[in-house]
């Protein structure tokens, strides 16, 4: 394999016969091409879909309020839904099994100020288990916790811009921020995968809201995570039965889609893992359909290739050559190929993906791109079918006799 001798002929074997090695390297070189860009176009997709929910757990179940469009029982469209601490109670007691996390949500706006540093922000006020439904960061301190919402302690957790904002570089911690006149403790710092808009919230127990903030009991919604042990339909019927039981509980029509909605992560889920899936599928399909066709050209040319050197391969066979070495010359020289041409079909195609990647943002394709582990499957994937596509002609020269290949014109 590592003789000098064989690869010193193997390559003057293809110096000399350059455009029949460039045509062949340009089946599979096109085919790797179109293989990758395949792919990473799938990858793109994937990551688009995985960006938009990257700050959201994917197990979600958001829950939210509004006024009904239907007379229902006796009671008038028009009503306006309000839950309060008891619904929340009725939502974490009933479905527990199927809950992993709970909070609620309420949502307030401020005026913060610290020293001669002032700004607008959102607040939230909600349950401990909120940190797991936002994927929120901590990068100082502490999140809201149990004690803050049994003694409605006056403590926030700022997003990071909100420290960068009013702090400057000032440690933040400890420190206190007046949110429309009221003095608040900062006890936590987070940072958010969803971006500036997230790191701009200011979050606080929900009980200390509910004091400070009309001393009454309302929540405007209600997240939580369902149990990861279900699966997409089990998440599914979960939701359904949620929706319809709180529907009940307010009098609520079930065909009125604005006084209650539920909006399921594991619906759009499970949805987007169908096309995903049928989309990798078609990809699949088309780049191995693709790879083939490049086996076939190439084993098409290296048959040509050995009818070519049939009388060269009766002088080897008549000169004492074993049928090995027959093999390895038309063998090893339809690897190097479809390798080296492959491998430069992968490189192009990467380099593609990367120059035209940014521009498509604009088509819901984000950073296309190709895994390492579709590289190695690739090299290994081009090798065998170098070897596939150079052993049946190699064997087939290596089984002429010398004394018919002499006579071949």
């Amino acid at each position: 394999m590592f003789d000098i001798d064989l690869w010193r002929e193997i390559i003057q074997s293809i110096n000399k016969n350059r455009t029949r090695s460039l045509l062949s390297g340009f089946t599979v070189a096109f085919a790797i091409l179109l293989f990758t860009i395949l792919f990473g176009l799938a990858n793109g997709l994937n990551n688009t879909f995985s960006e938009a929910f990257v700050d959201d757990a994917s197990n979600a179940v958001f829950i939210r309020s509004g006024r009904t469009t239907k007379a229902h029982k006796g009671l008038q469209a028009g009503r306006r839904i309000q839950f309060k601490n008891q619904d929340f109670d009725y939502v974490k007691t009933n479905f527990e099994p199927n809950i992993e996390f709970i909070t609620a949500r309420i949502y307030r706006n401020a005026a913060a100020s610290y020293k001669n540093e002032k700004n607008n922000y959102s607040i939230r006020a909600v349950h401990p288990d909120h940190q797991y439904l936002e994927k929120t960061k901590i990068t100082q301190g502490r999140y809201i916790n149990q004690r803050d919402m049994d003694v409605r302690t006056k403590a926030i957790v700022i997003g990071d811009l909100v420290r960068q904002d009013l702090f400057l570089k000032e440690n933040p911690l400890g420190k206190y921020i007046n949110l429309s006149g009221i003095p608040y403790q900062v006890v936590g710092v987070f940072k958010d995968d969803g971006g500036d808009d997230e790191e701009r919230f200011i979050y606080m127990p929900l009980t200390t809201a509910q004091t400070i903030y009309g001393n009454n009991d309302y929540i405007d919604q209600i997240n939580l995570t369902y149990n990861p042990s279900l699966n997409y339909d089990e998440a599914i019927d979960f939701g359904l039965k949620l929706e319809k039981q709180l529907k009940e509980r307010f009098t609520v029509a079930k065909n009125d889609q604005r006084a209650i909605r539920v909006f399921n992560m594991a619906m759009q889920n499970k949805g987007i893992n169908q096309m995903t899936s049928v989309l990798g599928i078609l990809i699949l399909i088309i780049g191995m359909g693709t790879l083939i066709a490049g086996i076939v050209g190439i084993s098409n040319i290296m048959i040509f290739i050995v009818k070519e050197r049939t009388k060269e391969i009766g002088i080897r066979k008549a000169l004492g050559a074993p049928p090995k070495s027959i093999i390895s010359i038309i063998l090893i020289e339809s690897i190097l190929i479809t390798t080296l041409a492959g491998y430069v079909g992968l490189l192009i195609g990467v380099g593609l993906l990367n120059w035209v990647g940014p521009s498509l943002k604009t088509y819901f394709i984000t950073d296309p791109s190709v895994s390492q582990s579709l590289v190695i499957a690739a090299t290994l994937t081009l090798i065998t079918a170098g070897a596939i596509a150079g052993y049946l002609p190699a064997r087939k020269a290596s089984n002429i006799k010398p004394i018919v290949a002499l006579r071949d014109e």
